[in-house]
């Protein structure tokens, strides 16, 4: 009786190799032969649990799996470690778990409403790729509805300070997460100072040309908030330096003298802003 289950591929070659280089700069090997366990992850985030590459190791390796997906091919979940995993949860009813359900009906003949003996592999193939592109369409609606909440939210507390943590890294510019609410913003690289800074993608971070200050993935930081887009869910901040990195995070905030977040008939800068993908 074909079924759907919930898989989880291991990480791909290529993700598993730009691992591999941000770990060797910290100084951590990651084998290169034998079968990658989420054992060794787990050892990994235990190795920089309580130092300074903690957050931005737990960032790499997050970023490194794999994203679970309904197949009617069982080829296991990595990231729970079974070989087998059918997704049946509760209370929660998801259209998965009823196709479980129609199956075990019609294996253990316990009724009428079992799984239609024409349910091929093939259409089961086309429902597991509907209801994932479901799932992450819903997963991505509902970040945009927060997003847009925050920015609402915040949108009173223009030069507002808080702080944060970098959360991704482009040429553009730097995403920031904020630590009270987790609304995450944008700084544009061209507000960095006054000096460029290239991009350097093996180490998720942004590097200055003259001054070699380094803005790196997971770095705590303190940003101003400039800007607010409620229509967009977006927001723009700006980085607030003492001279190090090291003397960021302060765990303040004050808030300046708000003033109006849109300009009437203007798209505002916040709104032409990239949002970072989940």
């Amino acid at each position: 009786i074909p079924l759907l289950y919930r898989v989880h591929d291991e990480p791909s070659a290529e993700k598993l190799e730009a691992l591999r280089e941000v770990l060797a700069s910290i100084g951590i090997k990651l084998p290169r032969q034998g079968a990658m366990r989420p054992g060794l992850f787990n050892a990994i985030l235990a190795r920089v649990e309580g130092t300074a590459h903690q957050a931005f190791i737990n960032e790499v390796v997050l970023r490194t799996q794999a994203q679970a997906e309904y197949a009617p091919e069982n080829y296991g979940h990595f990231g729970l470690n079974l070989r087998r995993y059918a997704h049946f949860t509760s209370p929660i009813r998801r259209y998965a778990d009823l196709v479980v359900h129609r199956a075990l009906i019609r294996a253990l003949h316990l009724g009428k409403d079992g799984l239609d003996a024409s349910m091929t592999v093939a259409a089961l193939s086309e429902i597991g790729a509907h209801i994932s592109a479901a799932e992450r369409r819903a997963m991505a609606a509902e970040r945009d509805t927060v997003d847009r909440l925050i920015a609402a939210h915040l949108a009173e507390e223009i030069g507002a300070v808080f702080d944060g943590r970098i959360n991704g890294v482009t040429r553009a510019g730097l995403f920031v997460s904020l630590n009270e609410t987790g609304a995450s913003g944008f700084i544009p690289a061209s507000t960095l100072g006054g000096e460029f800074f290239r991009f350097r993608q093996a180490e998720h971070a942004l590097v200055g040309d003259r001054s070699g200050t380094t803005l790196r993935l997971g770095d705590p930081v303190s940003v101003r908030l400039v800007e607010a887009a409620p229509t967009a869910g977006a927001l723009r901040f700006e980085l607030l330096t003492d001279g190090t990195l090291s003397q960021r995070g302060r765990h303040r905030r004050t808030k300046e003298s708000p003033r109006s977040t849109q300009r009437r008939g203007k798209q505002s800068d916040a709104e032409r802003l990239p949002r970072r993908s989940h």
